[in-house]
């Protein structure tokens, strides 16, 4: 479970009222036309899925078309930039993992915009951890092998990512900072990129989100040395923890939020966050994402300031550490 569900799960109930006068207003009015959805990566990985599942539920429950736009480039900056010179007027809206609003801007010397003020938050939709995968016939059997190997020939060994300072980077980070062992870092252009660079043996590993990893794992594309939760995934039960694994304290999970550019009236905030939290915790939801090991969350706007500050504290300070920068 994240640290933003175990936060705020029992606050999270609360979301569901009405919408009040201001947002019955707004719904008159607002949408009348399509709603670009923007996701600051290319098609194929968990933020890309999470954010099509949403918009084909909003599209239904708005009455209007909820379209996926695509924005990859800069760790997700690029497509942050975009959402934040965006009009805020409600058709601009965008889906958005932690390791862009949290990880990546510490990174940067100067963003094209205010990480922190340049963005009206609707709330928090769901977490999925990672599966530590290597090819099928890798000859690391087991993390310890997989340690072993590393500390022997330091450098040598490599991760797929979808980008620095993006999840699947920063969990091999935080990996390598407590076991002190040294990977290469190999940035692709998507999670789903990175997925076939390990089946080709171009890179040794990659910390791949379980919407992506399931399907590989369970057709044995892919082979599961640990996950990156703080409990075994449901979908795989052998696979264990990495933090059972001798690494206590090791937690790393893509967590999804949704935001709108920051002046986006308050009625139009609130009516997307109704919907949200109503599409992302009903049964049919949690049905379609349970296999994936995806947890829905369906936050507030107020709960996100908390897990949202925790999270810039742990993966800033890990950043500074080890002197990452953009690639």
């Amino acid at each position: 479970m994240s640290l933003y569900r175990r936060h705020l799960l029992a606050a999270s109930a609360a979301g569901l009222t009405g919408l009040g006068a201001r947002g019955v207003s707004a719904q008159a009015a607002w949408p009348n036309r399509a709603v670009a959805v923007m996701v600051p990566f290319a098609p194929g990985g968990s933020t890309d899925f999470v954010a099509r599942l949403l918009a084909q539920e909003l599209s239904t429950a708005l009455g209007q078309q909820f379209v996926v736009d695509n924005r990859a480039g800069a760790s997700g900056t690029v497509g942050m930039t975009f959402l934040a010179r965006a009009r805020p007027d409600g058709y601009t809206v965008g889906v958005v993992p932690n390791g862009t609003f949290a990880m990546a801007p510490a990174m940067f010397d100067r963003l094209p915009y205010d990480n922190e003020t340049a963005f009206a938050p609707i709330g928090m939709l769901a977490s999925n951890a990672m599966f530590l995968c290597v090819a099928p016939d890798s000859p690391h059997r087991s993390l310890t092998d997989l340690l072993a190997a590393s500390r022997a020939a330091p450098g040598t060994l490599s991760f797929a990512s979808a980008g620095s300072g993006v999840a699947n980077h920063l969990g091999p980070e935080l990996l390598q900072d407590m076991a002190d062992i040294r990977w290469l870092h190999v940035s692709y252009r998507s999670g789903a990129a990175g997925v076939q660079a390990v089946i080709a043996k171009e890179t040794t590993l990659s910390f791949v989100d379980s919407v992506t990893a399931i399907p590989y794992l369970r057709d044995r594309t892919l082979r599961a040395l640990g996950y990156s939760g703080s409990e075994r995934s449901p979908q795989a039960p052998d696979v264990p923890t990495i933090a059972e694994q001798g690494f206590r304290d090791y937690r790393a999970s893509t967590d999804f939020g949704f935001f709108a550019p920051a002046g986006t009236p308050e009625p139009i905030i609130e009516q997307l966050g109704t919907a949200m939290r109503r599409i992302m915790l009903s049964p049919a939801t949690k049905a379609r994402l349970e296999p994936l090991a995806i947890d829905p969350v369906g936050g507030t706007p107020a709960e996100f300031g908390p897990y949202a500050a925790a999270e810039r504290a742990k993966w800033g300070a890990l950043i500074r550490r080890r002197n990452i920068r953009p690639e």
